[in-house]
C-alpha cells in the first residue's frame, strides 16, 4: 500500500507543470553548456563547465529514475517509444568525458541531449510522429521524382554534353545539375548556356521545374499536412480537448446508447415470447 502511494506521489510530481518547465529549462541549459565547450575558455571556466555538465547528468538521471519508479509496472515504461528514447539519451550521457579514450564520442553524445525537448514538449512529439508516419508515403513520391530526374538527366546528357561536359558529362553529373536547377541555384545560367546552341531548350528546364518544384513538392506538403492533422486529432483525443475530442466523446456515447437500446429491445422481445398476448374471448 505504501509503495502504491509512493508511486502515485511520484507520478503527480512528474506530471506537475512546474517540474515540466524545470526539465525544459535544464535541457536548454544543457545545450548552452555543450555550446560553451566549443569556445576557447580558460581552465577555471572549463572546470565550471565540467561541474555544470555533471549536475545536468545527475538531474537527468534522477528525472528518469522518478519516471521509472512512478510506473505501476517497471517494464511498462519501455512500452512507449519516447520513454525508450529518453532512457537511451540519459544512459549514453553517463559515459565519462575526461580520462577516457572515447572522449570525442562522449562529447558528441551529450549534444543529443537537446533532442529531449522533443519528448518533453507534446507539440514537438506530434510533429515528429507525423513526419515518421509520412515517410512511407513520401517514399513513393521520392521514387517518382527519381524517375523524372533520371529521364531528364538522360535527355540532358544526350543533348548538352557537347556544350558543357562539366555539367552534362554523364547521367550522374546531369542529375546533380538538375538538382541545382530544382533548387533554383543559378539555374538560369545553365539554361542560357544551352539556349545559345538550342534556342528551345528552355522548354526542357521549365517543364522539369514544373514537375519537381510545383507538383512533387506540393504532393509532399499535402502528405505531411494530412498525416499531421490526423496526429493532432489523436493527440487531442488523448488529452480530451478540442473538436476532435468532442466528436470522439459524442461517438462513444452514441455507441453506448445504441447498445443499451439493443439490450432493451432484446429484453422486450424475450418478454413477449414468454408471455404471449391473450386471445380475445368469444361472446
Amino acid at each position: 500500500m505504501a509503495s502504491e502511494q509512493l508511486k502515485q506521489q511520484l507520478f503527480k510530481f512528474h506530471q506537475n507543470k512546474l517540474f515540466e518547465f524545470v526539465v525544459i529549462g535544464i535541457i536548454i541549459f544543457s545545450a548552452l553548456v555543450t555550446g560553451a565547450r566549443t569556445y576557447n575558455i580558460d581552465s577555471t571556466m572549463t572546470g565550471v563547465v565540467a561541474w555544470l555538465d555533471m549536475f545536468i547528468t545527475v538531474f537527468f538521471l534522477a528525472e528518469i529514475l522518478i519516471r521509472l519508479a512512478a510506473e505501476p509496472r517497471f517494464f511498462d515504461f519501455f512500452k512507449k517509444g519516447w520513454n525508450v528514447f529518453d532512457f537511451i539519451i540519459v544512459t549514453v550521457s553517463l559515459i565519462p568525458i575526461d580520462g577516457n579514450d572515447s572522449v570525442l564520442l562522449a562529447r558528441l553524445l551529450r549534444i543529443f541531449r537537446v533532442l529531449r525537448l522533443i519528448s518533453v514538449i507534446p507539440e514537438l512529439r506530434v510533429l515528429i510522429n507525423a513526419l515518421i508516419k509520412a515517410l512511407p508515403r513520401m517514399g513513393y513520391i521520392v521514387l517518382l521524382m527519381f524517375i523524372i530526374f533520371y529521364i531528364y538527366a538522360a535527355i540532358g546528357s544526350t543533348l548538352f554534353e557537347a556544350i558543357n561536359p562539366v555539367l552534362w558529362g554523364d547521367i550522374s553529373i546531369s542529375m546533380l545539375t538538375l538538382f541545382r536547377v530544382a533548387t533554383f541555384e543559378d539555374w538560369t545560367d545553365v539554361m542560357y548556356e544551352t539556349m545559345a546552341e538550342y534556342p528551345f531548350s528552355w522548354i526542357f528546364y521549365l517543364s522539369f521545374i514544373f514537375f519537381t518544384a510545383f507538383i512533387f513538392l506540393n504532393m509532399m506538403i499535402g502528405v505531411i499536412l494530412n498525416v499531421m492533422q490526423r496526429e493532432q486529432e489523436e493527440y487531442y483525443k488523448e488529452i480530451g480537448e478540442g473538436e476532435a475530442a468532442e466528436v470522439h466523446w459524442i461517438k462513444e456515447h452514441t455507441i453506448q446508447m445504441e447498445q443499451r437500446l439493443e439490450r432493451i429491445e432484446s429484453l422486450l422481445l424475450e418478454n413477449r415470447i414468454k408471455r404471449p398476448a391473450e386471445q380475445p374471448k368469444d361472446n
